[in-house]
């Protein structure tokens, strides 16, 4: 339903959507709202109907809405929201909190139309959304969504908390175990990184000023520590470690959301 061009802009309902026309005067109570929000969805009927459909609600005033992620960072960066509200089933949404972190930005993520399913309330945890609304929501669950993620706050069911917990201590489980590279001394990683580096037993002894005997005995003992029968092997064994170590920190940006959007909302 996106017309297809990337837009932000500034939303501010008028009192008759019908007729669109003045604003509401400053004396009218959707002028005093205390939460700003901007409005993230890629589907144009999604982000101006709710915008309007929050306009009734004082506690909440609607300062902009975007349809892509690249103008959503801009959006954040013109209108200055408490929150941004994301629409969960956009392209590569859950990349939007990385961009806002990476950008330094004050605004809570919270996502809606959110299957309550196990993966994707997960899946919105680790990428650092600060609430969600089901797709069974109501607009009044949005606005408390709003307002618990201002207080640091978020709700979930009791068989979702369960699942978050098992999750945590799957985790922690795994990062205390005990890797491959954990098992080598100092002078065994030296080898194994001199042999991913293409480099003979011969070539490694002058390297480290032994002889090829002592590398040799290094080898055999490495070979036997990770348990494979090829030098090479055990070189793969490490870089695989390194690469499961990774995955284990908080995930970097997964896409370049816009042509210097991010680094402009860095430098305010």
């Amino acid at each position: 339903m996106s017309s297809g061009k990337s837009r932000t802009q500034d939303f501010r309902p008028t009192q008759d959507p019908g007729s669109p026309g003045d604003p509401f005067p400053e004396n009218h109570p959707a002028a005093r709202r205390q939460s700003r929000i901007i409005i993230v969805s890629d589907a144009r009927l999604y982000r101006e109907g709710l915008a309007l459909s929050l306009a009734s609600i004082d506690r909440v005033a609607v300062v902009g809405i975007a349809d892509t992620l690249a103008s959503a960072l801009t959006c954040i960066e013109e209108n200055s929201p408490d929150v941004a509200l994301l629409d969960i089933v956009m392209p590569e949404a859950l990349t939007l909190p990385d961009a806002v972190a990476a950008a330094r930005a004050r605004v809570k993520i919270v996502a809606f139309s959110v299957a309550e399913t196990e993966d994707e309330i997960c899946a919105c945890a680790e990428a650092g959304i600060a609430g969600y609304v089901s797709r069974n929501g109501s607009k009044e669950d949005l606005v408390a969504a709003v307002e618990n993620a201002l207080r640091g706050e978020v709700v979930c069911s009791a068989r979702m908390a369960a699942s978050l917990f098992r999750r945590l201590a799957v985790r922690v489980r795994t990062t205390r175990q005990p890797g491959p590279e954990a098992m080598l001394t100092s002078r065994e990683h030296d080898i194994v990184a001199l042999i991913d580096g293409g480099l003979s037993n011969k070539e490694i002894a002058r390297q480290l000023k032994i002889s090829t005997p002592t590398v040799k005995n290094h080898v055999h003992n490495i070979l036997e520590k990770l348990q494979v029968r090829r030098r090479g092997a055990a070189a793969a064994v490490l870089r695989e470690a390194a690469v499961a170590r990774a995955t284990l920190r908080p995930p970097p940006r997964r896409q370049e959301l816009s042509e210097g959007a991010a680094p402009a909302l860095a430098d305010r």
